[in-house]
């Protein structure tokens, strides 16, 4: 299936209810799977991942499938160790092609009962009940995937000894790890910080009623249709000013573009006004939200600003690879993503990549591929407001947001499905 999306012009108006966070939707899941008589979870998001979870956390089967849902199998792989019985955790092809080797060996220093079922350090995984008393101090690298470190942290207070965890080097994504430990406190789960170790003593849950909020990360394909449109003036609910989201950044992020927030009673209002030029360069460090950085990358593309970012370690290991993704499918309208060599970089250590050249649209629509990943379909949507363009298996935003089409569509965008 090939989406063909298109918009009229002129300025972009309108009004969406913004998909519910999955990160949020997720992590309180799991909160409600380990609180004694559970509690009333609102707003939950509709992303196939929060689905498969919530069928997975409720299922007795011995083999579970969590498909291509990265923190599903992340957050269950923690989970399961403290279930009775033995179940098969498996998932799609590119999940099995995801390394899970680190959170692995770190359940199994608590006492945990994992086997590989088929390629060492990779799913599916065999996993038996434990105590997980074999330790209660753990030391992981900081460099890691957050959601290792927050499937640690969410089983963390139902642990015989509790678990005083240590962040080794620079941490990666802090924001997912406030967000984890901020839901913690809101059931009653208290923590504190020693230097890099988080430590939780062994306590319970408190069950509290519990609305999710919207998904910033969702909320960026939105600043950047309002970047690229020729004026905008958008109404996104379900946002709060006060969020756990990394990813909120994004309304001082999109400031340079020229995208206005102000938050209202229902969400927030983003708005453009007409003749505002873009910036010529746009330089950024995406280590604390790099789900919003194929978004970004888009916009500069389409503006024809220069970007220079780095903090995009993590996009390699996620769905696909994500920059060489997104380096594959802005060459289709003549922008360019490359790596720069080390002696060209700022600071030493880190990894550059700079986008050069603005987008160019011939006869054709251009047909952008998704890869199997949600973020991909969603970051080149906007394009649309500069010319048609095409997605191939649009519908891979299920994972995450499967509204996305119809509320493009609310906004004047035309969607057609087309051979």
């Amino acid at each position: 299936m090939t989406y063909e999306l298109s918009y009229p012009g002129g300025p972009l108006k309108g009004s969406v209810e913004l998909t519910s966070s999955k990160s949020i939707s997720n992590r309180a899941l799991i909160i409600q799977a380990l609180t004694e008589g559970g509690f009333s979870l609102n707003r939950l998001a509709t992303a196939d991942d929060t689905v498969r979870l919530k069928r997975l956390l409720a299922s007795q089967q011995e083999v579970l499938d969590a498909g291509p849902a990265g923190t599903t199998f992340r957050f269950l792989t923690a989970f399961l160790c403290r279930r009775p019985g033995t179940q098969l955790l498996t998932g799609s092809e590119r999940m099995k092609e995801r390394p899970i080797g680190i959170l692995v060996d770190a359940l199994r220093s608590l006492g945990a009962e994992i086997e590989y079922a088929e390629k060492e350090g990779y799913p599916p995984l065999k996993i038996g009940y434990s105590e997980l008393d074999a330790t209660n101090e753990l030391t992981i690298s900081a460099g890691t995937s957050s959601q290792y470190i927050s499937a640690l942290l969410l089983l963390a207070p139902r642990l015989p000894d509790g678990l005083r965890l240590t962040l080794d080097g620079d941490i990666v994504s802090l924001p997912y790890i406030r967000m984890t430990l901020s839901l913690m406190e809101y059931f009653g789960v208290n923590h504190r910080w020693e230097e890099q170790t988080i430590i939780v003593e062994s306590q319970a849950y408190q069950g509290r009623e519990f609305t999710v909020e919207g998904d910033w990360s969702a909320a960026s394909y939105y600043y950047s249709l309002a970047a690229i449109a020729p004026e905008a003036d958008l109404e996104i609910g379900g946002l709060f000013s006060e969020s756990v989201q990394g990813d909120s950044v994004l309304q001082k992020m999109y400031e340079k573009f020229g995208v206005n927030t102000e938050f209202t009673a229902n969400g927030l209002r983003l708005t453009k006004p007409a003749d505002t030029p873009p910036p010529g360069m746009f330089e950024y460090d995406f280590l604390e939200c790099p789900d919003v950085a194929q978004t970004v990358a888009v916009t500069c593309a389409a503006l024809g600003t220069k970007g220079l970012f780095t903090g995009l370690k993590t996009l390699k290991i996620k769905e696909t690879d994500r920059v060489k993704a997104v380096k594959k499918e802005l060459q289709k309208v003549q922008a360019y993503l490359s790596q720069l060599p080390p002696r060209f970089s700022p600071k030493q250590g880190r990894d550059y990549v700079m986008l050069d050249g603005q987008a160019v649209f011939g006869a054709e629509p251009p047909v952008f591929a998704t890869y199997h990943d949600h973020r991909m379909a969603m970051a080149f949507a906007p394009l649309a407001l500069l010319s048609k363009i095409r997605i191939e298996d649009p519908m891979v935003v299920v994972k995450s947001y499967p509204e996305f089409y119809e509320d493009l569509e609310k906004l004047g965008l035309i969607i057609e499905e087309v051979r």
